[in-house]
């Protein structure tokens, strides 16, 4: 009896170990080449996808309106009402201010009464030379005498027509007298009150008027990204964003992007030497004169199209001195390091256009366990927030900057 309770500890051992020898091979497999018998590091991927995306950039711009019209006194006199209300909508030829019309009046009459008179002399000139004309025939009177009569006549036609011109010009000046609109519009503050006197010796401003439905955007973009974008469309990697026209969406100083999407006018083909800059013109849709003219906006301009575009989240990318760089995890689970080319951002991710193709897996979190070279085990990585959908300008960098999520 003592000897069967020595002896049935290490049978037990033998007999655990025994069964352990059948699965070595799946132990061994689970702990493929780990050091120090330790299971693979986990790290998170992505399995890259080639999609159709519009490459947008977001520039600065400012608002400017699509028309402007200075109202001005266009001729001088006392300044007897003012019509309209500050701040509203007018129409195109309503009445905005009144000038004292007296003296206009006084000037027409005075036009229609020299008109009489030039057509009364006219009408006598042109009966003399009917009456002289029977008789030059028969050397009643003299051919000068007939022809003195004609010059004559000509002369009152000519008085007639001047009288007209007179006339016209003072029916006008009665016209200026009532100041109108020239354009529809928002009318500002007015810069004269009644009984001022004004176009004495130079069109007096009285008001401005702007059009602010629709709006002009000016953006500004440096030369070397519309070059870098040009030569990106010529050599077939890039398509333009639309066949006539961009779509532009309009990004307020506290960030909220404007309901209302624009679209692009064109393009400067000047380049600014002060700044390196070209100036780019979006027209925006401002139903509820929301944006005013001289504001300072961001402006998202879809400018081209990339056909089996690949995105990555951002902190999947390191961004080195000499470029960025991916680690990507191959069929063999083993890391290795991939240099990519990564020089637009669509929200919170990075577009690769160089480096990678679709299927290929690569590392968004784990970074400290996934030396090149090591065996790791890869899982689907879960993205936290909701990805941004606007395409921007890839951030500059001057030096080693690595990605907000390794870990």
């Amino acid at each position: 009896m003592r000897a069967l309770y020595r002896y049935t500890p290490l049978a037990a051992v033998l007999a655990a170990a025994l069964n352990l020898s059948g699965c070595g091979d799946q132990i061994a497999s689970a702990h493929a080449q780990a050091p120090g018998g330790m299971p693979p590091p986990e790290v998170s991927v992505v399995t890259a996808a080639a999609e159709r995306l519009t490459l947008t950039n977001e520039l600065p711009g400012r608002l400017e309106a699509t028309r402007v019209a200075e109202v001005r006194a266009r001729v001088a006199g006392i300044v007897t009402k003012r019509v309209f209300q500050e701040g509203s909508e007018v129409k195109a030829g309503q009445v905005l201010f009144r000038i004292d019309p007296a003296p206009f009046e006084a000037a027409v009459n005075s036009a229609q009464a020299s008109l009489a008179r030039a057509e009364a002399n006219l009408a006598q000139a042109t009966t003399t030379v009917q009456r002289y004309k029977p008789l030059v025939e028969t050397n009643a009177i003299s051919k000068q005498e007939f022809d003195v009569a004609q010059a004559t006549q000509k002369q009152a036609a000519a008085d007639v027509q001047a009288a007209k011109a007179a006339l016209t010009t003072a029916r006008l000046n009665l016209g200026y007298a009532t100041v109108n609109a020239p354009i529809s519009g928002r009318i500002g503050r007015a810069l004269v009150t009644e009984g001022a006197l004004v176009g004495q010796g130079a069109a007096t401003p009285l008001a401005t008027v702007q059009q602010l439905d629709p709006i002009y955007v000016n953006i500004t973009q440096s030369a070397s990204e519309a070059l870098k974008l040009r030569r990106a469309m010529s050599a077939g990697q890039l398509q333009k964003a639309g066949k006539d026209e961009a779509r532009v969406t309009i990004v307020m100083e506290d960030g909220e992007a404007y309901p209302h999407p624009g679209k692009l006018l064109f393009s400067d083909q000047t380049v600014d030497p002060s700044t390196g800059a070209i100036t780019l013109r979006a027209l925006v849709p401002n139903p509820d004169r929301f944006l005013l003219p001289g504001m300072y906006v961001r402006a998202r301009v879809e400018q081209a199209v990339r056909e089996n575009a690949i995105t990555l989240p951002q902190q999947a990318v390191q961004r080195m001195p000499n470029g960025s760089v991916v680690m990507v995890v191959g069929d063999d689970n083993k890391v290795a390091p991939r240099p990519v080319k990564a020089d637009s951002a669509l929200g919170d991710k990075w577009v690769i256009s160089e480096g990678l193709k679709g299927g290929e897996r690569v590392i968004v979190e784990g970074f400290q366990k996934a030396q090149p070279g090591a065996v790791v085990k890869a899982v689907p990585w879960k993205q936290a927030g909701a990805a941004g959908a606007q395409a921007q300008p890839a951030p500059q960098t001057g030096g080693q900057q690595q990605s907000a999520g390794n870990k």
